[in-house]
């Protein structure tokens, strides 16, 4: 009797994957290894005459860690946390709203449709509507003194706070209804039976969100911090574009990203180069604590195997 041979579908799964590895290596790890390269030369423009490229070490480095970067990664921080608080608050009251069944809302459909409506706006058209909504002599201002709450045009843009706070809710709107959506996600996917079983045990709501649905959407929650923890440093249009570019009032709103374009508009590729490392690095060590952060209580928890 002949045995059949076994057919082996692998070569079918890299041929159906290979498209992505060549874009990715095109487009994406060749440009990073170049960028990487070029944090080590000098290579700039004067003029009309190109510096470069000659290899200097870690001059670009040195150089570009200096008060600015401090100054502008603290900017970025501040835009995304006072951005990223209420926009994960209200994403998860409205997660658990739309998921209670309890709850019985009507039109819950309607409502998430407007809610992810603004992710699909541009950004940059975003910030044109919010430029003219509240310039001095926009609709904003025109409101507050017929109503008698002002007696003068506000300058929202005038001053660092009113500035950053425009920035953060811009980025709010656009970005919470994308949260929420991932949020209902993950509580959807946990089992009815467990919220039934702590309400027969006289489980409260606050206790069961806190106690139970936390925990279990502990890992989209890890995501989306981290996540928006990248978008947050690599913040760029709704800043540029409000401020023209000058990150003003006395640059309180010009982020890293801002100055990396600024760089490589000059052009500067080899400061530029060193930037978009620290920015890597930066990056990396940030997720990895966020991770460690709102995990590692899970990790510390796991038995570990004994050796003979």
């Amino acid at each position: 009797m002949k045995m059949g041979r076994t057919i082996s579908k692998a070569k079918w799964g890299y041929l159906f994957i290979l498209p992505f590895f060549l874009t990715y290596f095109i487009f994406s790890l060749i440009p990073l290894l170049d960028t990487v390269r070029y944090s080590f030369y000098e290579y700039y423009r004067s003029g009309l005459k190109t510096v470069g490229p000659n290899f200097v070490g870690f001059d670009n480095y040195v150089a570009v860690m200096g008060p600015d970067f401090f100054t502008y990664l603290k900017n970025t921080f501040i835009l995304w946390i006072i951005g990223f608080i209420p926009q994960i608050v209200i994403a998860l009251l409205l997660a658990s709203w739309f998921v209670d069944a309890r709850l019985k809302i009507k039109g819950e459909q309607f409502f998430k449709v407007v809610i992810y409506l603004p992710n699909l706006i541009m950004a940059s058209a975003f910030a044109m509507l919010f430029f003219t909504l509240f310039s001095t002599s926009g609709p904003v201002n025109s409101i507050l003194m017929n109503l008698g709450l002002a007696k003068a045009p506000i300058d929202f843009m005038g001053t660092a706070t009113g500035t950053r706070l425009l920035i953060a809710l811009m980025n709010f709107l656009m970005w919470f209804g994308n949260t929420t959506i991932m949020l209902m996600a993950a509580i959807m996917g946990i089992s009815p039976d467990i919220f039934e079983a702590a309400s027969i045990d006289g489980c409260t709501p606050r206790q069961s969100f806190f106690h139970i649905t936390l925990p279990l959407i502990r890992p989209i929650l890890t995501y989306t911090l981290i996540t928006s923890l990248i978008g947050g440093l690599q913040m760029f249009d709704v800043p540029q574009i409000l401020t023209n570019g000058q990150g003003n009032p006395n640059r309180s709103s010009y982020t890293l990203i801002m100055w990396l374009n600024n760089l490589l508009r000059a052009p500067d590729y080899g400061r530029a180069g060193a930037l978009s490392v620290y920015l890597f690095i930066v990056s990396g060590i940030l997720c990895l604590f966020v991770y460690k952060m709102v995990n590692g209580t899970d990790d510390e928890k796991k038995p570990r195997k004994k050796h003979k």
